[in-house]
């Protein structure tokens, strides 16, 4: 195999052809430069320059070597740069799983933005999908991270759960509903309304942390259409379908005939979920994991 350093010595006699410059290049003596020099000529089996007392040039081998010995170290230099890069967890691939509603949370969109931005080498994929497929989906190693409203099973030793936030619910009604002239409204208002949510095969954590709302204050809640995206469950209020009962950042859904009030119920919120793996080692989820926790703590 041949000596990289004799290839980098080779390359810098290339472009100065002068043994004296390139020896100030690289930082050593003309002598140890001359031998190495000579050392990769034996190596290739031709010489790579013609010497005398006034010049330096190449052979027409040198000059035909030359191209493939620069594609090397430049490979060997990327390869090096890659292999940094990586360690400190700034270039490599990531997948991240989110649940449709927090999506529209600001701790999301301003996440994202930033880690693009810190690092632009990362190839991140985004994988909208129920709450209830993430941590299967994170052990297979299909997912890196998960963004959730539902808590792993307890008997899931190989999930971690970071709570991020724990946001209010808030309830949306039709705006020419008597409860929309509201300042806000009760569960029991609300109930007398169908709920609009997701399907129940879907596996939606936020499905689970109404009904549970529900059952709380003894009360059921009664049947209506249901969709698989915020957006769908949002349109449907809007159609006269039922009420729905949404985290507050669903607000930025702005829908004509949509008006969002607060529920009287104290703890009628939805956690903010964080999934990784136990054991994670990525430099690149810890970065991710660093670059939302600054960001929660710059809001």
């Amino acid at each position: 195999m041949i000596d990289l350093r004799r290839l980098r010595c080779f390359l810098v006699v290339s472009e100065e052809l002068h043994f004296g410059r390139a020896a100030l290049r690289l930082n050593t003596a003309q002598p140890p430069l001359t031998r190495q020099i000579s050392a990769l000529e034996s190596e290739l089996g031709f010489r790579l320059f013609d010497r005398n007392t006034r010049s330096v040039t190449l052979t027409s081998e040198g000059r035909h070597f030359l191209p493939y010995a620069r594609a090397v170290l430049e490979q060997v230099d990327l390869t090096e740069a890659i292999t940094r890069k990586l360690a400190a967890g700034s270039v490599g691939h990531l997948a991240v799983g989110y649940a449709s509603s927090i999506a529209l949370s600001d701790i999301f969109s301003q996440t994202i933005q930033a880690f693009c931005s810190l690092y632009p080498d990362v190839q991140l994929t985004l994988e909208e999908g129920a709450s209830s497929t993430q941590c299967a989906q994170i052990i297979e190693g299909r997912l890196d991270i998960g963004m959730s409203r539902m808590q792993p099973p307890g008997d899931d030793s190989e999930i971690q759960a970071i709570c991020l936030d724990n946001e209010p619910l808030v309830a949306a009604i039709a705006s020419d509903s008597p409860l929309a002239r509201q300042a806000q409204v009760t569960l029991a208002e609300l109930s007398a309304y169908p709920l609009i949510a997701f399907p129940t095969d879907y596996g939606s954590g936020l499905n689970d942390i109404i009904e549970a709302l529900y059952r709380r204050h003894g009360l059921t809640p009664l049947p209506a259409p249901t969709g698989k995206q915020i957006t769908s469950i949002i349109a449907l209020v809007a159609a006269g379908r039922g009420v729905a009962v949404v985290p507050q950042c669903a607000q930025a859904l702005v829908k004509r005939g949509v008006t969002y009030r607060p529920l009287a119920e104290a703890g009628a919120t939805a956690p903010l979920l964080l999934l990784t793996r136990k054991r994670e080692r990525s430099p690149l989820v810890r970065a991710f994991v660093d670059v939302i926790q600054r960001t929660l703590r710059e809001k």
